[in-house]
């Protein structure tokens, strides 16, 4: 028998799977504890702090460019063969979505890759899907949001366009994990009056 923390990190996962089927987005402010988001804010300030941070580009591998009127957040890729006690927290949880997103929707997940962003004031991300033309392993999207006290009039709002004519908002609060396919799913980030904070990355397929 599971023990009552797994049930019921298993019925926030259960939650997320709805909200896909459903609206084309799941997402749930459940699955991290209030110690875990503040030992990864931790983790994502010292990070910065050591000069880990590097503009974001668009596009993939020789196409890559720094295009700020597209995209303006400064990212850190996190290695699995260097990751802080928080971060390994983190990877765990994700690690436990996987395998219950194989066990019961068979979605043949693999690994996943994930990094630290954060938007500076007045700066946004264009509309657009997550998965490269020339790579298809990244199969669903999962951001978490890492903001403190985030307020609505703060603005900073993933927008997502499920279906046409069909506009979603999602506040970045402290703690939210939203999930979605990423070659189905377009969806872009407002600009916001403090630093917007995640950890954002992809469950990827072989």
């Amino acid at each position: 028998m599971l023990p009552a923390s797994v049930h019921s990190l298993e019925d926030e996962f259960e939650k997320i799977i709805e909200g896909i089927l459903s609206r084309g987005y799941g997402y749930s402010d459940a699955i991290l504890t209030p110690s875990e988001i503040r030992t990864l804010s931790h983790a994502f300030d010292y990070r910065q702090n050591t000069g880990e941070f590097r503009p974001a580009a668009v596009g993939h591998q020789a196409g890559k460019q720094i295009l700020t009127e597209i995209r303006g957040d400064q990212i850190c890729w996190l290695s699995e063969e260097n990751l802080m006690p928080a971060e390994v927290a983190y990877f765990a949880k994700i690690q436990s979505l996987i395998e219950y997103f194989n066990r019961t929707c068979y979605l043949g997940l693999l690994d996943a890759e994930f990094h630290y962003a954060e938007y500076p004031v007045g700066t946004f991300y264009k509309r657009h899907l997550d998965r490269f033309k020339t790579d298809s392993r990244r199969k669903l999207s999962v951001i978490c949001y890492l903001n403190e006290n985030w307020q609505l009039d703060e603005g900073g709002q993933l927008i997502l366009y499920p279906a046409e004519n069909q506009i979603e908002s999602i506040l970045p609060i402290g703690g939210r994990l939203v999930c979605f396919e990423s070659d189905k799913l377009e969806h872009e980030v407002l600009s916001a009056v403090r630093p917007r904070r995640s950890i954002t990355g992809w469950l990827r397929t072989r």
